[in-house]
């Protein structure tokens, strides 16, 4: 009888448990935009690079794998004990303004086409689907249950784009049941390498009274053909990166903010948006078609 292994980084269907197993013995770590696992060095800056990291340990399958310590999101010896217990003891800060929500509805959000498998694909054996959220591998003709949004890990908490549910822990971040319903797609559209691939680039958020800083997470954007547009209620990005990939997007802004005093800076690994606040009100979210329950911090976020 099939039984699924548990190791991290395995997680396949076996019937020998002499079978060798690759796996991460140690725990996910998100740190500043950077991803990889406690237990071997690579680190990289999206999702779907985070989930192709090879296993780095040999051994043989389990069923009762241990449990991993929580996901680390903070610098090295920083543990969520002590900032819990930092929270606990920091003086009482200033209260915030009230939010009071616009009367203007947000610019409707424009949706690009599902990737799909061409109809004449030629799909090798035991090959997984592409979409995040579905683990099925090929043959598989039952429906793909995914999140066709991007994957979030803001102040501890994770999620997608694309819906609301929120977690702490990355095994649960890996288990939030798909939201939207389409086929399975194995091996994708054949690129032509002169196209242009416009991909998903992962942003951050932090606030203080007067200014919101977004750090997006674009790696080798050409500095001298980055775009970013700063208009009342939204802010318009197009960044330009080698091997003719592109991120481009207009936020629609949860507030209203001041285009002139508004900057942006290119660094290496990412791009830093600096927002001027239209007034010292709180911004819960970044966008102003999402909805968060979470209070957002105040003041630069904690550093190694």
């Amino acid at each position: 009888m099939a039984q699924k292994c548990t190791h991290k980084g395995c997680e396949k269907q076996f019937t020998d448990p002499e079978e060798a197993c690759f796996y991460h013995p140690g725990a996910p770590i998100f740190h500043e935009g950077q991803k990889g696992w406690q237990c071997c060095k690579p680190r990289v800056l999206t999702f779907d690079e985070f989930l192709s990291i090879p296993p780095c340990t040999e051994g043989k399958h389990s069923t009762t794998a241990p449990i991993l310590a929580p996901v680390q999101t903070s610098g090295v010896g920083e543990s969520p004990a002590q900032k819990v217990s930092d929270n606990i003891n920091a003086p009482p800060s200033k209260p915030l303004p009230t939010v009071t929500a616009s009367a203007t509805p947000p610019p409707p959000k424009i949706e690009k086409p599902l990737e799909q498998d061409p109809p004449d694909a030629v799909i090798p054996p035991n090959t997984k689907c592409k979409r995040l959220g579905c683990n099925a591998v090929s043959p598989n003709s039952d429906a793909c249950v995914f999140h066709p949004g991007a994957p979030i890990f803001h102040e501890g908490s994770k999620g997608y784009t694309c819906c609301k549910r929120r977690v702490l822990e990355f095994d649960e971040f890996l288990k939030i049941q798909g939201c939207k319903e389409d086929r399975h797609c194995f091996v994708g559209e054949q690129k032509d390498e002169k196209q242009e691939e416009l991909v998903e680039c992962r942003n951050d958020f932090y606030q203080t009274f007067t200014n919101v800083i977004v750090s997006i997470f674009a790696k080798k954007v050409v500095k001298e053909e980055a775009k970013v547009l700063f208009r009342e209620r939204e802010l318009e990005v197009d960044l330009p990166m080698p091997e003719n990939k592109r991120f481009r997007i207009v936020y629609p802004l949860y507030g209203k903010i001041d285009p002139e005093g508004s900057t942006f800076k290119v660094m290496g690994t990412k791009v830093e948006v600096n927002l001027k606040k239209g007034d010292t009100a709180s911004w819960p979210t970044l966008r102003s078609d999402e909805t968060s329950g979470e209070i957002i911090q105040i003041g630069a976020p904690a550093r190694a």
